[in-house]
């Protein structure tokens, strides 16, 4: 019968690559690191590591176990934080995973908010990208990430959408299309623009609405930092699509009447994990102050 202590000495010897690491990472000797896996070793009757020197390697056998010890052990994660759901209030460790834009703009005053309601919860936020912040969730790195949301769905992936965000197409004050009063997709194709990368949901959501008309944006420079399009806009760089919340006075705003791309900015976990009372209550934090 496996036990689940050797499992997860399993995992950690396999994470760290060292058997006193993990010694030190699970607060036992090595000898008792040891102990564990040999008993795995023979209760399985494979072998699972390889100790050349003082390099610890996984074997094929213990390379095929690893994946299915870690799902049991999320598992279990899962079945005590579901258990303590009732009983326990809203503390505890939080992980979030958020774009840069929205953690700058959107999140400091909900941050601000939830730290001082639940003062015995500590978040542990990441700053990435939109994109990066959806795997960290599929991966069950996250518990939450907040985002630009994708427009295709997953079946792993719960989204709810918490802000709109509008994109304004902008060009420097002394660009070409500033002083045309009649501007179409078809007119704004004919020029360069700068906008994020082609695997962003921003850059996919506006391609989509220009491939409807058979276009494409003439793209003279990719970047992820909405900071960085504005300044190349200003430079003079081409046009761009950014959130209202950095556009200035030194940016012309062009009226597009058929080029209305907005965004949907919000949460999303992963369907098959319980959700923590913190996280729960982070939601409903976000969704009060929204409405």
């Amino acid at each position: 019968m496996l036990e689940i202590g050797e499992l997860l000495t399993f995992i950690k010897v396999a994470e760290t690559g060292s058997f006193s690491e993990a010694a030190a990472q699970l607060f036992v000797t090595q000898p008792a690191i040891s102990k564990r896996i040999a008993a795995l070793e023979s209760g399985l009757g494979v072998t699972l590591f390889d100790r050349i020197g003082r390099q610890v390697k996984l074997t094929e056998a213990g390379t095929r176990l690893l994946p299915k010890a870690q799902k049991m052990a999320e598992d279990l994660q899962d079945i005590k934080r579901s258990m303590t759901l009732q009983i326990e209030g809203v503390k505890g460790e939080l992980r979030i995973s958020t774009s840069h834009h929205i953690g700058l703009r959107r999140l400091p005053k909900s941050l601000k908010h939830f730290q001082k309601n639940y003062p015995e919860a500590q978040l542990d936020i990441e700053f990435t990208q939109s994109e990066e912040a959806y795997q960290s969730v599929l991966k069950g790195n996250a518990e939450l990430g907040i985002i630009t949301l994708s427009n295709k769905e997953h079946p792993l992936i719960e989204a709810q959408p918490i802000w709109s965000d509008p994109l304004t197409c902008v060009v420097s004050q002394d660009h070409p299309l500033a002083t045309t009063k009649d501007v179409d997709l078809i007119k704004l194709a004919k020029h360069t623009c700068v906008l994020p990368n082609k695997n962003t949901f921003t850059r996919q959501i506006a391609e989509q609405v220009f491939g409807k008309q058979g276009l494409k944006p003439e793209v003279r420079m990719n970047t992820n930092n909405l900071e960085t399009l504005a300044m190349l806009v200003n430079i003079g760089w081409g046009w761009s699509l950014l959130p209202s919340t950095l556009v200035d006075e030194k940016l012309c705003v062009l009226n597009l009447p058929d080029l209305n791309i907005e965004r949907k900015l919000g949460i999303i976990y992963h369907k098959q994990k319980t959700l923590s009372r913190a996280a729960i209550a982070f939601i409903e934090l976000l969704q009060s102050e929204s409405s």
